[in-house]
């Protein structure tokens, strides 16, 4: 299972009649089964699933953004490393205008035993100082997998997308990078990253690494250089 995609209209997000939609990444278990099952024995909840063509949370986001129907757009990582509960402080940062796009940061409060690799801290911390410096703007983790957005940003930031180049595994700096060219405010709000329960994460620390440092090289030439 890859990702839930949160649609909100700006009317209120704690009346909570909203739009929920399920991203299925071709997983090996009974991921599929019981979203299907959930979402019959809820049928007061606007609930949708679709199971992705394509590989990897990118495509899986992209999917999901495609078929809200909503103004605001939530991603939500299906490990549930972030707490549901911790989307209505993205929402009021939204809608009270703090921010045009709220960008979760893990590394404030202490991370839970086994959380993130100390590996992958450093990486973090790395990439963070890095697109710091690129955007402009603070940026205290890239690759926290919950933001925040206007759908109508978004669509302008998709029908971008190959400024900065179309290979973006993750769905992350694909925003961040549209947000920058759009000249949109980017605020980190901070939640406690939690140690996933169930299942592996789907990020190679090295492969990923080199691959994160080339589209970070590709878009300094698109932002700092042109």
């Amino acid at each position: 299972m890859r990702q839930v995609i949160l649609k909100q209209s700006s009317r209120g997000f704690l009346r909570w009649a909203r739009e929920l939609i399920f991203v299925e990444g071709h997983s090996r278990d009974d991921t599929i089964e019981t979203i299907s099952r959930v979402i019959s024995e809820y049928p007061d909840r606007n609930a949708k699933l679709y199971r992705q063509s394509g590989q990897g949370k990118g495509d899986a986001v992209r999917l999901g953004f495609e078929k809200a129907t909503g103004d605001v757009l939530m991603i939500l990582d299906a490990d549930l490393t972030v707490s549901p509960e911790d989307l209505p402080l993205f929402y009021r940062a939204l809608v009270e205008y703090k921010g045009d796009f709220i960008n979760g940061i893990r590394l404030v409060y202490p991370l839970e035993d086994q959380a993130m690799r100390f590996l992958n801290i450093l990486g973090n911390k790395f990439f963070s100082l890095a697109f710091s410096w690129l955007l402009g703007q603070p940026i205290k983790d890239t690759l926290c997998g919950t933001k925040v957005l206007f759908k109508s940003d978004y669509l302008r930031i998709a029908a971008n997308r190959n400024y900065f180049g179309d290979f973006d595994p993750f769905s992350n700096f694909d925003l961040l990078f549209g947000a920058t060219k759009f000249n949109l405010k980017i605020i980190d709000l901070p939640i406690r990253y939690k140690s996933r329960t169930y299942g592996t994460t789907n990020i190679h620390r090295f492969q990923h690494g080199l691959l994160l440092l080339r589209m970070m090289l590709y878009a300094a030439i698109k932002i700092k250089f042109i």
